[in-house]
């Protein structure tokens, strides 16, 4: 993709699309975003959109659909089988990710479901470059355990590395010699994996995985979800594709694994999602379990209007200036953070930013959830609404104990067309002056903890009364301003 400069010498980007719909946002007061945490428990989960100012939470259905996407909607055949739609999306699936047979499902985590249901048994070990939360809980849930098999340079928060996602491959073979390719049921790979920054891995890494799975007879499954940046990356990053294109470098990457599956919200920024593969074999192993758990099998719980937004979404995916435009405004923003010294993973990645709170907050104990502090805090004085991806995340383990993460990340999600630049700029001054006053913010514990995914719906308190302090010094420095 060509670069575009500024003849003032700033490093801006710029976006190539233009704004047809707008929704009206509201910035409240810091007293009711105050309110508002200690009425969702300190959870950015249980916040009402109608305190929220900028919607940081994910990229997942918050995406922006394009007007084509929109205006194949109204074309949709909703038929309850034989649809006309889902053959489109078919062609869709073949064309872009080369994948001849498809299954759809409601969403990601409803393909993790199948797959999971599909191969784990009690006693299965599933290696990953690293895990999502849903698909360990899935795993987890029917018996097996997860392996996360990175580098050691993936853990390291500001680095110029540019695949941290790689899997490590030595590690890779050791844990299957060591448990057993029969109980092996499958290699997960995450196309950008989430939970480590966003962080892309590399073509030939995943030619290497190949190559292990090969070698033992074990299934490779790709989740593809976010597959569109990762091939972008991959173009920016890896010297064999930096004169190739989008749809070579994706059809590469999904060539490589026996089973494909998304998440259509982020994937082609609509709602939905899909497992395709192209041996008959595997398809007819997960096909009775669609219409079981999901839907027939030209809708898979989806409503017909997303499968042709879906179609139309996932032939964007191969546009550069499509998927171009979210990890742009990641990297500005990485980038003058780091400026400011506050502390964040680089290089960045796709997806958000993400925040260290380890060091952000490293007066805060990790018993005492110092990311999910963080995300508290930066909600009450900007009204901006990230996601804690630190211990909150983890689930506890068969006796009951806290597993802590490996890192306590604050991501702030950047989808795709959402923002305006002055809107991240606005991110940028507020976590500025956040992490300029840093010592200010405390410590959360839970009050009502759910057994499984707890960071969707669990209830939390601050330690002590630092919101109010932190209230007391935005208004000293802000004045009345929101």
């Amino acid at each position: 993709m060509q670069e575009i400069k500024f003849y003032s010498g700033e490093n801006l980007p710029l976006e190539l699309h233009k704004t047809r719909i707008v929704q009206k946002l509201h910035l409240v007061p810091i007293e009711r975003r105050l309110e508002a945490l200690y009425e969702g428990g300190f959870n950015t989960f249980q916040l009402s959109t109608k305190d929220v100012f900028l919607d940081m939470l994910t990229d997942s259905g918050t995406n922006a659909m394009s007007d084509n996407q929109l205006a194949a909607m109204m074309q949709a055949d909703d038929a309850y089988a034989g649809s006309q739609s889902f053959i489109r999306l078919e062609k869709a699936v073949r064309d872009v990710l080369g994948k001849e047979l498809l299954l759809p499902v409601h969403q990601g985590r409803a393909a993790e479901n199948i797959i999971a249901i599909a191969y784990v048994r009690k006693g299965s070990l599933v290696p990953m470059n690293y895990h999502f939360t849903t698909a360990m809980a899935h795993i987890t849930d029917k018996g097996g355990q997860i392996a996360e098999l990175l580098y050691d340079e993936a853990y390291v928060i500001n680095s110029d590395h540019p695949f941290k996602g790689n899997m490590n491959i030595e590690k890779l073979e050791e844990v299957i010699i060591q448990k057993g390719a029969k109980n092996v049921p499958f290699i997960r790979m995450e196309a950008s994996t989430n939970l480590i920054g966003g962080q892309p891995f590399s073509v030939q890494n995943l030619r290497d995985v190949r190559a292990v799975a090969d070698k033992y007879g074990i299934r490779l499954v790709l989740d593809c979800s976010l597959i569109g940046e990762n091939a972008f990356l991959v173009l920016q990053r890896e010297e064999e594709f930096k004169n190739s294109d989008m749809g070579t470098v994706i059809r590469t990457m999904t060539a490589l694994a026996d089973l494909c599956y998304f998440s259509a919200r982020k994937l082609s920024s609509s709602r939905g999602g899909g497992i395709c593969t192209d041996s008959k074999e595997i398809f007819k192993e997960l096909e009775a379990l669609v219409p079981l758990y999901e839907g027939f099998l030209t809708y898979g719980g989806m409503s017909i209007r997303e499968v042709e937004a879906m179609a139309v979404g996932l032939y964007e995916t191969l546009d550069e200036t499509v998927i171009s435009q979210s990890p742009s405004f990641i990297k500005y923003l990485v980038e003058e953070l780091h400026k400011k010294q506050v502390p964040v993973i680089r290089p960045a990645g796709v997806l958000g930013v993400h925040l260290d709170a380890m060091q952000i907050c490293a007066h805060i104990p990790q018993k005492q959830y110092p990311a999910g502090a963080l995300a508290a805090a930066l909600f009450l004085i900007s009204g901006v609404r990230g996601m804690e991806r630190g211990s909150i995340s983890n689930q506890r383990d068969e006796y009951g104990n806290e597993t802590y993460a490996d890192m306590e990340l604050l991501r702030l999600a950047v989808p795709r067309r959402v923002f305006t630049l002055s809107q991240i700029k606005y991110v940028e001054d507020r976590l500025t002056w956040l992490y300029d006053n840093r010592e200010l913010i405390g410590g959360l514990k839970f009050n009502y903890e759910p057994p499984v995914l707890r960071f969707f719906m669990g209830k939390l308190e601050p330690t002590s009364d630092w919101p109010q302090k932190l209230m007391a010094k935005f208004k000293e420095d802000f004045g009345e301003s929101l």
